[in-house]
């Protein structure tokens, strides 16, 4: 495979994987908008739910590769599926969580007290709301990953994507 092919490659694997993220994100950021509308608050972040996505996208991607260990390789796939999407999602809980200490650490006179005002804080709530569905996402991501590596990526596509087996072109029975 030419070094072309390859950089098209896996531009098209991180614009799948970030579009798929961005569908979750997106979806997420509308929920929200409409939940508390009805309390007249308005809700932003498109922007950074598209920029989350292609950065959640690139760190699983580079996470795949990565091996759990002997343990889980011996296992199940519904381990490692179970394994990856509790250790992805408490990366995202611990990258939300460090996020808003971050940003009231002048406020609260320091990180360490700031990342004790996040428990108390109002925004929890979002933390938590974002770290669940970001931790579906990422299941049904790794659910997806191992389906790929079973039945192969074209086959997974075309499973998808193909009309029903059995099926004429106008849609009848066979």
């Amino acid at each position: 495979m030419s070094l072309g092919q390859t950089v098209k490659r896996e531009v098209r694997v991180i614009l799948l994987t970030t579009l798929y993220f961005a569908t979750w994100f997106v979806v997420l950021v509308i929920v929200k908008k409409l939940v508390l509308e009805q309390y007249e608050i308005q809700v932003g972040g498109l922007s950074l739910a598209l920029l989350g996505a292609l950065i959640v996208a690139k760190v699983v991607l580079v996470l795949e590769h990565v091996s759990l260990g002997q343990w889980v390789r011996r296992h199940p796939a519904a381990v490692d599926v179970a394994a990856r999407t509790l250790l992805y999602a408490l990366g995202v809980l611990v990258v939300l969580l460090l996020e808003k200490a971050f940003e009231a650490r002048h406020e609260e006179g320091g990180f360490g007290q700031a990342l004790l005002h996040v428990f108390r804080h109002r925004d929890i709530p979002h933390v938590w709301a974002n770290t669940i569905v970001v931790g579906c996402a990422l299941f049904v991501f790794n659910v997806l990953a191992v389906l790929r590596r079973q039945l192969g990526a074209e086959s997974l596509f075309h499973s998808f994507l193909a009309p029903p087996a059995g099926e004429d072109q106008k849609g009848g029975n066979p």
